[in-house]
């Protein structure tokens, strides 16, 4: 098998193109009919194809995930001074769009039991802040959040649900996609991600009409006029023919990709479960998580930076897990519903290298460091 290894550095995820050459198919089509920008057959069809895979209606193919969230929160009816629930366990790039829209975030801590949105916080936050516009659900590390009981509060108060899918292609709770259980899903293709277009993203929903409004902005929102005329604001956010081409190439390994990230979760639980301290990621009858980052917590003899810095000498990448927002220098001013169980994990969480180009020998040889510190 191809090692990961590029000047023998194992890496957290790195992208991992087709053996079969899916994706350069796709882009040198977009050469010979000289479709390079803005749009053209690659977008059309790499929606098209995401939309099928996931089982949603429509979708717009974005230049990352981070517009993708933005315009959600826009077809949301998200305004300035609104209020928007947003996980604090996760990526920046869930949160910088709420002040996009010059709304006002409210962080919500994690359960024990996903890592991710806590039922019972969410309850407690829409009792203090009952006029909350939206909310953001984020499946960290490819692990699905409890929807049912996210849904089931999130519809008694009437608000609009937008999944940060960005780590979770391919993921499954009970059966349906995440992405496809709000009213709008976002993905990521972001070159770490479980498929990679270089850099891009995709909005999902069942409402076509959104998403076709979401595209206007994405292009500019440029009106139906022989002049550029413009009654809206704009976006620069439509993604590329060139990089939709990368993404229906990847498209096609997904399943390959899943397996193999799932193949890398086994392994670490396999061979590392039982030294002391060592508790993996949650796992749930009613979830098929892509595993998308390996991840473990501490809790004994051995600290996360002991772990990191073996790792790093041997030249192979592992990172914390995601600093909370409402730790977070710009963002600490906001509230925080909750009782600290994300700041728990921040301070003892792994994510272990999980590139889907790994070896067996790289595992072994990443299971041997961490093993000879205990």
């Amino acid at each position: 098998m191809e090692s990961t290894k590029v000047n023998d550095r194992i890496f957290l995820s790195s992208p991992h193109m087709s053996d079969e050459g899916f994706e350069q198919e796709f882009v040198q089509e977009a050469f010979d009919t000289n479709w390079i920008a803005p749009l053209g057959t690659n977008v059309n069809e790499f929606e098209n194809e995401l939309a099928e895979k996931v089982g949603s209606k429509s979708a717009a193919a974005l230049s990352s995930g981070t517009a993708a969230i933005h315009l959600a929160l826009k077809a949301a009816g998200v305004e300035k001074n609104d209020v928007v629930f947003c996980p604090t366990l996760t990526f920046s790039a869930t949160a910088n769009p709420i002040i996009y829209q010059n709304a006002i975030p409210v962080f919500i801590d994690s359960d024990f039991e996903t890592w991710n949105m806590s039922p019972k916080a969410l309850e407690a936050a829409f009792k203090k802040y009952p006029e909350v516009k939206a909310v953001i659900v984020v499946h960290l590390y490819g692990v699905a959040a409890d929807m049912d009981k996210i849904m089931e509060i999130c519809n008694k108060y009437d608000v609009v649900v937008i999944e940060d899918a960005a780590e979770s292609l391919g993921t499954y709770y009970k059966g349906k996609h995440t992405g496809t259980i709000g009213n709008y899903g976002i993905f990521s293709f972001n070159g770490n991600k479980i498929i990679t277009t270089s850099g891009g993203g995709m909005l999902v929903s069942d409402n076509d009409e959104r998403i076709v409004k979401a595209r206007f902005w994405a292009t500019q929102s440029r009106d139906q006029a022989r002049h550029y005329q413009h009654s809206e604001l704009g976006f620069n956010y439509r993604m590329s023919n060139v990089a939709a081409g990368i993404g229906r190439g990847q498209l096609k390994v997904l399943d390959q990709r899943v397996e193999k990230k799932r193949y890398i979760f086994e392994f670490y639980k396999r061979e590392l479960s039982e030294l002391e301290g060592v508790s993996f990621m949650p796992s749930n009858n009613w979830n098929e998580p892509n595993y998308w980052l390996s991840s473990m917590t501490l809790n004994g003899k051995v600290t996360p930076l002991e772990i990191f810095e073996a790792l790093e000498a041997e030249n192979i990448e592992a990172r914390p897990i995601w600093k909370p927002m409402h730790m977070q220098p710009y963002f600490r001013d906001y509230d925080f519903i909750g009782e600290g169980m994300s700041e728990h994990l921040f301070e003892c969480g792994v994510c272990l290298p999980s590139d889907t180009k790994m070896s067996d020998d790289d595992l072994f040889k990443v299971v041997k460091l961490i093993k000879g510190l205990w």
